[in-house]
């Protein structure tokens, strides 16, 4: 999407590891070293997106410049912008403000403090579109589905995730945080099997030349697919930036 000497810009599809993990010792690829191998050089993550979301993915091009941009993270100068589609009718427009505890995860998380206070954790969301879907996917007659906007203003681990959930709108294909029926109901009947969260927009300045970098690109395929099967696709020209 993006690359210069200092640093390039992938759109990361759903089901791509960044890099190695212990928790998928079965898998073979990974962004880092597919990335890699294209440009013929070295380099460096940023920033992660789990597996199942696809979307913008920062790496560096030098051990230097990563330290560089990961402050940017830290320091919450870059703006994140997520499309996502939940389950109900979501509100149009809010924050949510819910502290989040560290999971530990034995495999995948051997440095967690599990004894860590719960961290302060923000959400701005929008809503974009809604719809009612003609079936009965629940214990109701029809099935009520939004499309939001996110803009995470901390980076907790699964932060837009869990945040979803507390508000009573779990994303669409979260197997840990959502709710099976309407996830087997994607899959089986509208040919849609991947989480429905994807990084959509970064907005920084570059770190070496100070100018303002805005990325933008598609949910993928998958996604567009069901947006245009909903009718939402309008609802994206339309929409601000988080920033």
């Amino acid at each position: 999407m993006y690359r210069d000497n200092d640093l390039v810009v992938i759109n990361k599809p759903a089901g791509l590891l960044v890099h190695r993990s212990n928790i998928d010792r079965h898998e073979t690829r990974f962004a880092l070293q597919l990335l890699r191998d294209q440009i013929g050089q070295h380099v460096f993550p940023v920033h992660r997106l789990d597996k199942p979301t696809s979307g913008l993915l920062v790496f560096a091009l030098s051990p230097r410049m990563a330290k560089i941009l990961s402050g940017q993270f830290e320091q919450r100068e870059v703006v994140k912008e997520y499309l996502a589609v939940v389950r109900g009718y979501a509100p149009l427009e809010g924050e949510i403000n819910h502290a989040l505890k560290e999971k530990h995860d034995r495999i995948s998380d051997a440095q967690a403090e599990v004894g860590k206070p719960a961290q302060a954790a923000l959400t701005h969301y929008r809503r974009l579109a809604q719809i009612e879907w003609p079936e009965a996917v629940d214990r109701y007659p029809q099935a009520r589905y939004s499309l939001v906007q996110l803009c995470p203003r901390t980076g907790r681990k699964h932060q837009l995730r869990r945040h979803m959930k507390h508000i009573g709108h779990p994303i669409i294909g979260d197997a840990n945080h959502g709710k099976g029926v309407h996830n087997r109901f994607f899959a089986e009947k509208l040919g849609c099997s991947r989480l429905l969260l994807a990084c959509t927009g970064l907005d920084f300045d570059h770190p070496v030349s100070g100018a303002p970098l805005r990325l933008r690109a598609e949910p993928g395929t998958m996604f567009e697919q069901l947006l245009t099967k909903f009718g939402w696709l309008e609802a994206l020209s339309t929409q601000d930036s988080c920033a």
